[in-house]
């Protein structure tokens, strides 16, 4: 019988956008060479935007100068996708796998993030679905609650999604969210009235959602790596 593959999930709390970088590219480093298992990170970021690695300046709305006003910084990737925004208040998954041992494409892949999405905000009873054709991320009829944009590198992922629990959505007034013209932006906050968690928690729930879509059905065992240690973490 086959052994259970291990998946480590680590809660990193609010993290520089550059620091995070670095940390998800020795990750990647690590788990293209087998030093390291499957990970995923939990984190969340004060108010970024990113640029995909297409560098469409031109979705930035307001000058680079006066980004600090806003108390905001900018930064460029190497993931696919638009121009979004990062900040408090958004769950933030990095996926760190190899799709080749789980046995998926890029496609799968993403799909599986969507999915996820939709699934966790079902939780709260809000409905929500895939993009249409143009479309990337999650949606609530016209409006997106889910950005997705990810780095495939030797069958490694980096980067991952971010799914508005309750930031500020005056920060989207700044850009073309994800390069799609004419469509609103909204929270989890916005579309239910049902009463949400502390924000870390819902982080978690809405991980838990990834980790059953990859793990649960594949044999993996998980962990979660947290300042108090690591811990067994049973997905529901």
């Amino acid at each position: 019988m086959r052994s259970p593959r291990t998946l480590e999930v680590w809660k990193l709390g609010t993290v520089n956008y550059l620091k995070s970088l670095k940390v998800e590219d020795k990750l990647v480093s690590d788990r293209k060479a087998n030093r390291i298992p499957d990970t995923l990170l939990s984190l969340q970021h004060p108010p970024s935007y990113t640029l995909g690695k297409r560098r469409t300046d031109h979705n930035l709305l307001i000058p680079e100068a006066d980004l600090k006003g806003l108390g905001a910084e900018l930064h460029y990737t190497q993931r696919g996708g638009d121009i979004t925004f990062h900040g408090p208040h958004q769950a933030i998954l990095y996926p760190i796998i190899s799709l080749r041992s789980i046995g998926i494409g890029a496609r799968n892949y993403v799909e599986t993030l969507e999915r996820s999405m939709i699934e966790f905000a079902s939780v709260y009873r809000v409905k929500a679905r895939a993009g249409h054709k143009g479309e990337t991320g999650v949606w609530v009829g016209d409006r997106k609650i889910g950005a997705i944009g990810v780095r495939i590198s030797s069958g490694i992922t980096s980067h991952g999604l971010a799914f508005n629990i309750d930031p500020d959505l005056k920060y989207f007034e700044h850009i073309v969210p994800c390069g799609i013209a004419d469509k609103e932006v909204t929270s989890l906050r916005r579309e239910t009235d049902t009463m949400l968690l502390h924000s870390e928690e819902m982080m978690m729930l809405c991980g838990r959602k990834i980790l059953h879509s990859f793990w649960t059905t594949r044999r993996r065992s998980i962990k979660t790596n947290s300042p108090s240690g690591l811990t067994r973490f049973n997905p529901v």
